[in-house]
């Protein structure tokens, strides 16, 4: 199985070999956010790390095409969905809700969260195995909305 690093590799060759500046220049970006998050951490990114930096960059661009919307540049927020499109490609398929309720509820046995209070050990359990698949907000709204019931 070839690794996700590995995948960018071949795919910036392919890019560049079509002349796509587009995406040659985000994954290229995308490239050196991980190298950094490597030096950062002074060794090798898992899988799961690289996802979480694909993650961490799809959701500044989310983040920026709604403050390009707000003021008006659809130019700049249509270069952006573009971009999103692309780093959304190297992504594993969303879960569902209900899939991802089933994985929270889990989360909470396996923990053996009670109460809200154990909210942080939640999602500390829950945030690497879901990486990527599903928006930290919403996990948050779920694993509060299930924490309250317990």
């Amino acid at each position: 199985m070839v690794g996700l690093k590995e995948r960018l590799e071949q795919d910036l060759k392919e890019a560049m070999r079509a002349k796509d500046t587009l995406r040659v220049s985000v994954i290229r970006l995308l490239s050196a956010l991980i190298k950094n998050r490597e030096v950062e951490k002074r060794g090798k990114l898992s899988e799961t790390e690289i996802l979480q930096a694909v993650a961490a960059s799809c959701k500044l661009r989310r983040e920026a095409i709604e403050e390009y919307r707000r003021v008006g540049r659809e130019d700049l927020a249509t270069k952006e969905e573009a971009e999103l499109r692309i780093l959304e490609g190297y992504l594993p398929p969303p879960l569902s809700p209900e899939e991802l309720r089933r994985k929270v509820e889990e989360a909470v046995i396996r923990v053996g969260a009670s109460s809200l209070k154990d909210m942080g050990r939640v999602m500390a359990t829950l945030m690497p195995e879901i990486a990527g698949r599903a928006d930290g907000r919403f996990v948050s709204e779920l694993v509060k909305e299930v924490l309250s019931r317990a």
